[in-house]
């Protein structure tokens, strides 16, 4: 059973100066990793997580996810080995087809987007133009669908689920069930992860408009996107959910990461 990694996905930073002061609070209350969205507001992560691996001395930086349609990939390639290297291997590299409102940011940068397999395809290739490297970051790759999920399941060091809010904890059994098939022989070697979006049950405008439901409904079905507020009864969760499916490396929004660092450190010590 693979030890408990915890990680705060970050996805904003007003200045350099509020940034890099997050990036030693989160190292400061016991985090492995801090992650960068992609974009951050309106920022590139690759300069951010440099900023923050100067200012922290064991903190893995990496992103959550990067969107590989914003990339050409020799240039990510270019990206992913400065940072592996000027880091000391303190990089991973997540990666996605992009979230929801991607496709108007790809614009942007001239690129062009396509539909989901296509972006699936692409990203494969991707991939397969990283791994040319002998030395390279640690890979994280997000998914529920079958197609990002049959592809974690032949590329990823690690493996990130994401399933709707509202998703129950037979729903999520289903779909990791699923994942550890699709890995067979390679289930071994490949890290289980999830992101949960909240700490407790109480109201979240932000969540709210995005995800179309607010914190206290979820809560109060017990979805495996949010965790209770009590340290005890949330490590226990953690705790069986890593013997019952193997999950082990759990990621929450920066908003949450006071709360959840008692929760982690609860995990750690049980």
């Amino acid at each position: 059973m693979n030890p408990f990694r915890f990680g705060v996905v970050a996805g904003h930073a007003p200045d350099l100066v509020s940034w890099t002061a997050q990036a030693a609070r989160v190292e400061e209350l016991g985090f492995d990793a801090l992650l960068a969205t992609d974009p951050v507001g309106r920022a590139d992560p690759f300069v951010l997580l440099g900023a923050a691996a100067a200012v922290t001395l064991d903190l893995t930086v990496g992103t959550f996810v990067l969107a590989d349609p914003f990339r050409d990939a020799k240039a990510l390639d270019w990206q992913v080995q400065t940072l592996h290297q000027q880091t000391g291997g303190r990089f991973e590299l997540g990666l996605g087809v992009g979230r929801p409102g991607a496709k108007a940011h790809a614009e942007n940068l001239g690129r062009e987007f396509g539909g989901p397999g296509e972006r699936i395809t692409r990203m494969a290739e991707t991939i397969a133009h990283l791994k040319r490297a002998g030395d390279r970051p640690r890979l994280v790759l997000a998914g529920g669908g079958p197609k990002m999920l049959a592809l974690a399941a032949q590329e990823a060091d690690t493996v990130t689920f994401t399933w709707a809010p509202k998703t129950t904890e037979a729903e999520a059994e289903s779909i990791v069930d699923r994942f550890r098939k699709l890995a067979d022989e390679r289930l071994p070697d490949i890290e289980l992860g999830l992101n949960l979006m909240a700490v407790g049950d109480e109201p979240s405008p932000g969540i709210a408009r995005w995800a179309g439901v607010d914190v206290p409904e979820l809560a109060a079905a017990q979805a495996v996107t949010v965790l209770p507020a009590d340290p005890g009864q949330a490590a226990e969760r953690l705790l069986r959910w890593r013997e019952r499916w193997g999950i082990s490396y759990v990621t929450i929004n920066s908003g949450y990461a006071e709360p959840f660092a008692a929760i982690a450190e609860k995990a750690r010590t049980a």
